[in-house]
Formats: C-alpha cells, structure tokens, sequence
C-alpha cells in the first residue's frame, strides 16, 4: 500500500491543525490497534470518534493521538441527571485518562438540525452536566465539552458577512454560546462544500467548492476575499455567532470531506475530486491557513473519514468518504509519490445562501 501524497505531506511537515474522524459503521474495518499503527505512520495525532468503544480507548493508551469522543444522541436524556452525568464520566472516561489523551467531549451529533425538539431542549443541560463531572472528578480543564452541529444551521451562510442562525432554533444556539464562552469550548461544525456543488452545479464553481485557487469572491460588507467555499463557510458561522453577541468563540471543522464514488445523481461524487479536495486542504493546512475573518488563528480541521464504511444507510456516497478501504488500500490515489510505506490493515471482522450551505445530514 502507498501512502505516497499522503505519506509526504504528513511525515515530513507534521500538520498540528488537522485531524481525521474515524467511524465505525462497518463490518470489515481493521482492528483498532492496525488503525493506530496508520495513524501513526501518516503522523496523524488528532482523531473523533464517533462513541467510547473501550477496545479503541485501550488500543490509543500511551500514544501521542489526541481523542475526541462521543456520546451518542440516544443518551443525552439520562444525563441530564447529575449523578448519571459524573457516573458516564467515572466509566467512560476518567479510567482511561490521562493515559488516552482525550481532549474534547462532543455531546450528541447535528442535534440543531434535526426534528427533536425534545432533544434540543436537553442537550445543553446535558453538557452542562457533564461539564460539571469533569470538574468534580478533576478533569474540567483538560477535556473541553460541545457539541458538532450541521451547517444547516444557518439561515444565511452568503455573503460570510450575512451569517445568521435560524430563527427557530436561535434560543437554543444562545444557549449554547453561553456555555461555550463560559468553558472556553470551540464551535464545532460539519461543513462539506460538496453538498452546495451537488445540489447547484450551475451555480457554484467547482473550483471554489475543491478548495482550488480561484478568483476571489468579494464579501461586499467587509470586502474580505474568500477564494475556497470552506472558508466562507467557516467565517458565516463566526458572523452568525457575533449577530447573537458572541465574538471570541473559536470555531473548528468538525468534519468536511469529499466522497470519491456516489450514485448518478450525485453530481461531482467522484474520485478525482475526492483527491483534490483533501490534497488542496492538505496542502492549506501545511500553510497554517485561517479563514479571511481571522487570518491569524490557525483553523483546526477534521477530515471525514479515515476508511469507507460499507454499512452506512443513504445513498451511495455516504459509504465513500474514506481515505483507505477497510483493506488498508488507498481509496484513491492522492498524487505524485514522494515516499511510500506498507502496512497490513487485516479486517476483525438557489438562493446563495442555500448554495454556500453544504452539509452533510447525520
């Protein structure tokens, strides 16, 4: 297996800011030792996964990967009890810390977005129990709480400057930036340019959509230069947070990716541009890049993902956003080799603001 692009990049100029999501939903992926012996071999140290599973907390012990975990939305409402709360923490985190380094707790998953109002009543109660837990078992500041949330979110996302949450959900979000100022905790966000491209071709350019130079589009309020989808993304999240009176909140990619394969009506799914999305965020991560608004601050990403995940539900793209196939071949070759390494991963078993708002639903 080459990791040739990949392998360059990674090994020889250490990408502190990026990280890869690392999902479960298959039942062919390697073991999560092998998964860790690739992620160390393209020194990848920042990692999500999408739960607590103990074999990987036990397999990551003692390595140098950062860890984000997640309780899944299921469980958000025995939580809001306190003493659930700090019993999850006890079981699930504290006896793995500090020799896993867990950095961030993501609450739930895209619960703004979807239809439970239920749920999004109860979701910032239960990151503030948690948070508590944290504090009282003396974890509180070493591992940050929030929650990742969709784009959709937005009800304008273009220009970057007109970014604003959606009315119906606008209480909650404030709530949630509270605590987020509060604790000091990134903004989380799923944002995946392919999404807008898909849906308006005719529209959006390409090139703007893969993270290609271009250019520029000019936001007519600040008249900062936005020359890549993501980052106008990014910068509406941060405009949508200051309209609620929240301007120091750090924001990160929670996920964003490309799937190399899709069904016919998936216009853009294909392995060619799989490759030039991640090589040219790659390439904008190995530039330290932040977004127009916040030039200086370097923007943390999560790809999505490290493998496909052949038992994903949706279409066919959902099961196509990988890096590797289980087998640990590349799913796509990602450009010129410049260095190469084998490893065995053997299986255990129409309105701009629409066409700026790519996401990913679940």
């Amino acid at each position: 297996m080459i990791h040739s692009f990949l392998l360059f990049f990674l090994s020889f100029s250490g990408v502190r800011s990026l990280g890869v999501n690392y999902g479960q939903v298959g039942d062919n992926l390697p073991s999560p030792d092998k998964v860790l012996e690739l992620l160390t071999s393209l020194k990848i140290s920042k990692v999500r996964i999408y739960d607590t599973n103990p074999q990987i907390l036990t397999s990551f012990a003692n390595s140098n990967t950062e860890l984000v975990v997640t309780i899944e939305n299921e469980m958000l409402t025995q939580l809001l009890d306190p003493q659930q709360a700090l019993q999850w923490v006890a079981i699930h985190i504290k006896p793995y810390f500090p020799a896993v380094r867990i950095t961030g707790i993501a609450v739930g998953n895209e619960i703004f977005t979807g239809n439970d109002t239920v749920l999004m009543a109860n979701l910032i109660p239960a990151m503030i129990a948690i948070h508590e837990a944290l504090g009282e078992l003396g974890l509180g500041s070493y591992i940050h709480v929030s929650t990742p949330t969709s784009l959709a979110v937005l009800e304008e996302s273009f220009p970057p400057s007109a970014g604003s949450f959606k009315g119906e959900v606008s209480s909650y979000i404030s709530q949630f930036l509270q605590f987020l100022s509060r604790t000091k905790a990134p903004f989380w966000i799923n944002a995946y340019p392919y999404f807008a491209y898909k849906d308006n071709p005719d529209i959006i350019s390409l090139d703007y959509a893969l993270l290609n130079p271009m250019t520029y589009l000019v936001d007519p309020s600040t008249k900062l230069n936005y020359d890549n989808m993501l980052y106008a993304q990014v910068d509406a999240v941060i405009f949508g947070m200051a309209r609620l009176g929240f301007d120091g909140i750090e924001v990160r990619v929670s996920e964003t990716g490309w799937p190399s394969k899709g069904d016919l009506d998936e216009i853009g799914a294909n392995s060619e541009n799989a490759a030039i999305y991640n090589r040219n965020l790659l390439r904008r991560q190995l530039a330290n890049e932040g977004t127009p608004l916040r030039p200086n601050s370097r923007l943390e990403v999560y790809l999505f993902a490290l493998f496909n995940e052949d038992m994903k539900p949706g279409p066919t793209s959902e099961r196509n956003y990988g890096l590797y196939h289980p087998d640990g071949t590349m799913a796509y070759n990602m450009g010129l080799s410049t260095s190469s390494a084998s490893i065995s991963l053997s299986s255990s078993a129409t309105k701009l603001h629409l066409v700026n708002a790519g996401y990913r639903g679940g």
